[in-house]
């Protein structure tokens, strides 16, 4: 069983992975219909979770200011497309890092709210995280445009070892947070668009939290 959901969580990043850098490197109006069409899914989703619940609308206006601000990250900085990828590959190798080390060592759960989380789970994901920053400030440059990883680094102006740790801090509290509404609303995943993960927020919901935490790290240390 375990081996089965694997297969369907790896060949669904295969097929998505690859589509996903088109868009986001593409940029222009392919990314801001490519985003759209996931800001429309993600609502569609959230209105499912939320039903009628007091909290729905605050749901709808944050998944808009998230939205905005990867919006922001990769059409209004100087870093094109690096900014906005950096982040999404932070969260990624987090979620990867989570669900390998949590599978492999297993050990005491987190938290009763994600009955999947571990502590373990969490070690691997900043480990993943951690190892991908490393690999990226290493070898990018042979890759990508030199002078947007340049710029990278100098927005940074927080050590971005640190910086690492926070976003991957944020894109794990996501998810729990994201467990929760589905715990309240006695549902397992959020839809069920893409195989071996569920819905599109069970796919994004460390992300959507992610990008708005590092527009505000820009507006305020940039």
């Amino acid at each position: 069983m375990m081996l089965k959901e694997f297969e369907k969580r790896l060949l669904s990043s295969v097929l998505l992975i690859p589509i996903a850098l088109f868009f986001i490197v593409k940029g222009t109006y392919f990314f801001n219909i490519f985003i759209l069409i996931f800001f429309f899914i993600s609502i569609y989703e959230w209105h499912f979770i939320s039903k009628n619940k007091k909290y729905k609308i605050l749901g709808i206006i944050f998944l808009i200011l998230s939205f905005y601000s990867s919006y922001y990250l990769r059409n209004e900085t100087q870093g094109d497309y690096i900014y906005f990828l950096f982040i999404l590959f932070i969260c990624i190798f987090t979620d990867v890092g989570g669900y390998t080390f949590g599978k492999i060592f297993k050990g005491p759960k987190l938290t009763k709210i994600s009955p999947k989380k571990t502590y373990s789970g969490v070690v691997g994901g900043y480990l993943f995280a951690i190892l991908f920053v490393t690999l990226f400030f290493n070898f990018s440059k042979n890759i990508l445009d030199i002078a947007s990883v340049q710029f990278l680094i100098k927005e940074l102006s927080v050590n971005y070892f640190i910086f690492t740790i926070i976003i991957s801090t944020i894109s794990q509290l996501g998810d729990i947070i994201v467990s929760y509404f589905k715990r309240k609303s006695k549902i397992k995943n959020t839809g069920k668009i893409i195989p071996g993960h569920g819905g599109l927020l069970d796919r994004i919901d460390g992300m959507i939290f992610a990008f708005p935490a590092t527009y505000l790290i820009l507006k305020l240390f940039s």
